[in-house]
């Protein structure tokens, strides 16, 4: 009897040993290294081994506006192994793009900006540090700035030229054409001669610059198993990804050694013709700059110079051709605006720099269309470096965030008939590409913003008054009634799924 009576005590203690023990280990496990802290944010269900990547869909910007809705502005998606924190409210982004942007300005290194930009030492996708700091002031005060953009303005006119001149061609014969074709053909061009001296279907050995920049765009997307599992990456070469990357980087690689090589001997033979007279110059010049704080290898050089390809080769032709869909969409609107342009230019034989700045509608315009259709609606994708609290959530480190620029910007709490495109709405706005408050964020925003914001709007202003100025458009093909297929199609940009015909009147 005695016996059992001590049993029963002793077990007492140990039972609530146990409880206290199991509530430690609880509050051990939500609140990190027995802090109280706060929770993670909500999260859709997931499954086993892919967990919700499943429900990204074919649009995964509008996938994930959706789920947004339902989970909130602040949302933690498991892709994979990867656990990704998206954003779509303006408040959220000011956190992350601003409040917190140190934390936030690192960048996950994928199996395709690994092998393109020679493991990540450019100036998109490199860790976010000394090096970066340095290579974004390069590029920034050198390649993008006003003054530099400037330099360049010659090259964007004699391109929209050749441009407008085929397609005065086509209006004479009475012809339709394909402007989506012949809108990325220019930007192409623009970019190739600004950045290597040569037009994009100009031949280097036995590759062409547009050809190449093509693949390389399209490879850029191409699934990974490596990024979202780690265990998997061995698939990416059973699946032919890794050497298909590879092949084309080699090719990329052998073609920017020739034109560096080039570059080289018209800079020995003092050519004046050549010389600063695109980026490859003026990073060669900042080469043999012993000024520099960071090594500027042949291979950092190429990295950066391949940045201008990815940042610039897809991304103005796409805004361009949402913006001449939207105008064919909208009469009125498009009335409006040629009124402005040639009442501007009048009866001139081009269209001037000086020209534009008076084109207050126009502008309103390109801001719309890159509201309602960013070119990359789901910003470049960072990565936490450190733990970091967001009002009452705790993001962990190594986390992947994705900004979603779309939901932002159709968000009917900061926008008016958020789904139309209404180009007054920034008449005697000050909202900008640069706006604090984060409601206009295309090109992203804080430390990891853009650079090629100048050099962008700059080219799109001057082909879009072009474009206006010059021609009358309508729809080829056009049935009463029928409305203009806007179908979104998803890669490294969000382009329209079926090709914009139209038939041009030369005025």
């Amino acid at each position: 009897m005695e016996q059992q009576l001590l049993g029963v005590i002793f077990s007492v203690p140990f039972i609530l040993c146990l409880l206290l023990l199991s509530l430690l280990l609880l509050v051990y496990k939500f609140t990190g290294h027995g802090r109280i802290n706060q929770l993670l944010p909500p999260s859709p269900p997931k499954l086993p081994v892919i967990g919700n990547l499943h429900q990204l869909g074919k649009l995964p910007h509008r996938s994930l506006r959706a789920l947004s809705e339902k989970y909130g502005p602040l949302m933690l998606l498991h892709l994979g192994q990867a656990p990704t924190l998206v954003v779509s409210s303006a408040d959220t982004a000011r956190e992350v793009m601003k409040t917190h942007d140190t934390v936030f300005s690192n960048r996950p290194k994928t199996t395709a900006a690994d092998i393109f930009f020679y493991g990540c030492v450019d100036v998109g996708f490199s860790p976010y540090g000394e090096y970066w700091r340095q290579a974004k002031k390069i590029c920034v005060l050198e390649l993008l700035s006003g003054k530099r953009v400037q330099s360049f303005h010659y090259v964007m006119e004699e391109e929209v030229k050749g441009l407008v001149d085929r397609i005065r061609c086509a209006s004479l014969e009475g012809s339709s054409v394909n402007l989506s074709e012949m809108l990325v053909a220019t930007s192409n061009n623009v970019i190739s001669r600004c950045v290597l001296g040569r037009k994009a279907d100009e031949e280097v050995g036995k590759s062409k610059y547009g050809e190449l920049s093509r693949r390389l765009l399209q490879q850029f997307t191409d699934f990974s198993f490596g990024d979202i599992l780690s265990s998997l990456g061995w698939m990416d070469y059973i699946t032919g990804l890794v050497p298909k990357l590879k092949a084309t980087s080699r090719a990329f690689d052998a073609l920017l050694d020739k034109v560096i090589e080039e570059h080289n001997i018209r800079d020995k033979d003092d050519d004046e013709r050549f010389a600063g007279n695109d980026f490859v110059h003026i990073l060669l010049r900042h080469q043999k700059c012993d000024r520099l704080d960071i090594p500027l290898t042949r291979d950092n050089l190429k990295a950066i110079l391949m940045d201008m390809f990815v940042g610039g080769t897809d991304t103005s032709s796409t805004t361009l051709e949402w913006a001449m869909a939207e105008l064919l969409k909208n009469p009125n609107v498009a009335r409006k605006v040629q009124e402005e342009v040639r009442s501007i230019v009048r009866k001139k034989p081009k269209v001037e720099p000086a020209d534009i700045k008076q084109m207050y509608y126009l502008k309103c315009i390109i801001k719309e269309t890159l509201r309602l259709h960013p070119a990359a609606p789901l910003l470049v994708p960072r990565e936490t470096s450190s733990s970091v609290e967001i009002g009452r959530y705790r993001i962990p480190p190594k986390t992947r965030v994705l900004v979603n620029a779309l939901a932002i910007q159709t968000d009917p709490k900061l926008w008016r008939n958020p789904e139309g495109f209404s180009p007054e709405r920034f008449e005697n706005n000050p909202t900008d590409y640069k706006c604090q408050e984060y409601h206009l964020i295309p090109f992203g925003g804080g430390r990891r913003m853009c650079p090629g914001i100048t050099f962008g709007v700059t080219f799109m202003e001057l082909l879009l008054a072009n474009l206006l100025y010059w021609f009358d458009w309508k729809l080829a093909n056009e049935e009463p009634g029928e409305d203009l297929d806007m179908t979104e199609c998803f890669g490294l940009t969000v382009h329209k799924k079926v090709p914009l015909y139209v038939v041009p009147t030369l005025i």
